[in-house]
């Protein structure tokens, strides 16, 4: 098997799909690794290290593209790379297709065997290729969200863990999932006052039980919500449904009443977003104003620190790849259920439900 590892494209893009220890491993497995030239330069990985551990280096994408029968990325691919895609190919990836109706379109039509990283889900409903980077993603929400409020960055000029004799920034999380819990965790380490909601009574309650009265804990319904975000000082948007579309939880009328040069930071922008009309943005400009508030929409917010992010990725991708090096794509999808979980796309059909009833919602499918 040839696997293909191209250099991401999306903008300020950080993370390599694989590291030279994997790529080892892989190489005594039988397989050819293609690695295009410093593909993991900003994870701090040199093309040596790739050589070393038996990757053919590429200058060229397009040669990668064309050769390899699995093409293993971080990000889904860009309008620029539609084209490099070639008929029957395995794709490997986060693909967030249910907010992507063009690019579901592309691998329908050239028949892309799409294998979604953040689809595959164990017998226990967990998603082991999702957590580490939702994870992540909900860590730097609020050092981000602590960043913008700062007043040369047209914050409100809160300082979230206050001073004495000074309240504390109010950080509110919307979600208490593997995203949602790591904003807490990092927003109680600052120092803030810390409100999350959620619908799952049980995720609250643990919240309850490791935080006590340092986090206030509360159901996510349309009242709570008014009341609290019009009083924070930082927003963080954690809902996810996996696979789907993210539903919209914080109307434009609820952030309409925050103060000026306040924060929302939309994690699950990558799915849509939670946030009301919120669009993405990029690391090269990150937020935007609406409504007197800041807004950052990143949604491969990770790269903000490829290396852990890659090493994080890696460490729960690895099993995956290597047993496909291994057995082979039909095998290995025959025998894991987990890996087969994560199948988007397939000859030409849509084989994730969640994905077929999000794009089915979004018309033309």
């Amino acid at each position: 098997m040839i696997i293909g590892v191209p250099k991401e494209t999306k903008i300020g893009e950080t993370r390599v799909s694989l590291t030279p220890l994997v790529c080892r491993h892989l190489v005594d497995h039988g397989a050819t690794v293609l690695v295009e030239c410093t593909a993991g330069a900003g994870a701090g990985f040199s093309d040596t290290e790739y050589q070393e551990a038996g990757a053919l280096l590429e200058p060229s994408a397009e040669k990668i593209w064309a050769r390899a029968d699995l093409i293993l990325k971080v990000k889904e691919p860009l309008a620029e790379e539609y084209p490099l895609l070639r008929e029957g190919q395995a794709l490997f990836t986060y693909l967030h297709l249910a907010a992507n109706p063009a690019l579901a379109r592309v691998l329908l039509a050239k028949r892309i065997l799409g294998i979604a990283y953040e689809s595959v889900e164990r017998a226990d409903g967990s998603f082991p290729l999702l957590k580490p980077m939702s994870e992540i993603a909900g860590s730097l929400a609020v050092q981000v969200g602590a960043y913008f409020l700062q007043s040369p960055q047209g914050g409100a000029g809160v300082l979230l863990g206050g001073v004495a004799g000074v309240q504390p920034g109010h950080v509110v999380v919307i979600g208490a999932g593997n995203a949602g819990i790591h904003s807490v965790i990092t927003a109680v380490g600052f120092g803030a006052r810390v409100t999350a909601l959620d619908r799952d009574a049980a995720k609250l309650r643990l919240l309850n039980d490791r935080y006590g009265d340092r986090v206030t804990t509360l159901a996510s319904t349309t009242a709570n919500l008014e009341t609290i975000i019009a009083n924070a000082d930082l927003v963080v948007g954690a809902v996810l449904i996996p696979g789907a579309r993210a539903p919209t939880v914080a109307t434009r009328k609820m952030i309409a009443r925050m103060r000026p040069g306040t924060v929302v930071v939309d994690i699950a922008i990558d799915q849509g977003g939670c946030v009301e009309g919120i669009r993405p943005t990029s690391h090269a400009q990150p937020t935007y104003i609406d409504q007197s508030v800041i807004h950052y929409a990143v949604p491969n917010m990770p790269a903000l620190v490829g290396r852990t992010s890659t090493l994080a990725l890696t460490a729960v991708t690895r099993r995956f790849v290597e047993v496909i090096a291994e057995k082979g794509l039909e095998r290995s999808l025959a025998e894991d259920r987990a890996l087969a979980n994560g199948v988007n796309t397939s000859a030409g059909k849509i084989i994730s439900e969640a994905v077929a009833k999000a794009l089915a919602n979004a018309g033309g499918f």
